[in-house]
């Protein structure tokens, strides 16, 4: 359908604005909505201003849920948090799943380390879809389904298709992210390969003001 009617603002029209090549996606329908793209972000202003379907916010640091809550709080569109798997583990990683599940999260996020035994007992705590990231195609990926992981995050950089397709090959209906890199090209042979949706790194806000602040210099 061509004729989409849209609306905007005077003062909310610029956005972080994903890829449109990324509408080429199946999507992953989770709860009844279909998501496509994804942010790959934890800042509170980026994430109130992008026209991703979806948020992934995982950060380098030991999950807290003050920091989860805070993300929860602020977006308006359906949430990913991160819980661990790597040095935050085990119980700690179940009580966080469980805390993000009880704020609102629509899923949760593990870190590559993560033992098959965890994502197994978090099936069994929590209803909200479990994904995994997975970074090298010698990622133990069969364990992974078996434990009953939901989606793939996949980031292998440059070796990220060729991951999407050993996935697939091994099971066709399972659900992928994956980073789409930063052209088209890219983010296309992603979704050939098989992913079902992309997720975008957005510029930085310090980015984005460089460019507000040249403009005004400009002017």
């Amino acid at each position: 359908m061509d004729n989409i009617p849209s609306f905007g603002s005077r003062l909310r029209n610029n956005i972080v604005t994903v890829p449109e090549i990324i509408n080429e996606c199946s999507g992953i329908r989770v709860f009844g909505q279909l998501l496509k793209s994804f942010v790959f972000s934890t800042d509170v202003a980026i994430i109130r201003n992008t026209n991703a379907n979806a948020i992934i916010a995982v950060y380098p640091f030991t999950p807290q849920p003050v920091i989860s809550n805070a993300l929860i709080l602020a977006a308006d569109k359906p949430i990913f948090c991160g819980v661990g798997g790597g040095l935050t583990t085990g119980a700690r990683s179940i009580e966080l799943a469980i805390h993000a599940e009880f704020q609102g999260a629509m899923g949760v996020v593990l870190n590559k380390p993560t033992p098959n035994k965890l994502i197994s007992e978090l099936k069994e705590k929590i209803d909200i879809p479990i994904t995994i990231t997975i970074v090298s195609e010698h990622d133990d990926i069969k364990g992974r389904i078996a434990a009953g992981v939901d989606i793939f995050n996949v980031s292998g950089a440059a070796k990220t298709a060729d991951i999407i397709k050993k996935i697939k090959d091994i099971d066709p209906n399972v659900a992928i992210l994956a980073t789409g890199g930063k052209s088209d090209a890219s983010i296309l042979e992603a979704i050939e390969a098989g992913a079902n949706a992309i997720s975008f790194t957005p510029p930085s806000t310090g980015d984005l003001f460089k460019e507000i602040m040249k403009k005004y210099r400009d002017e």
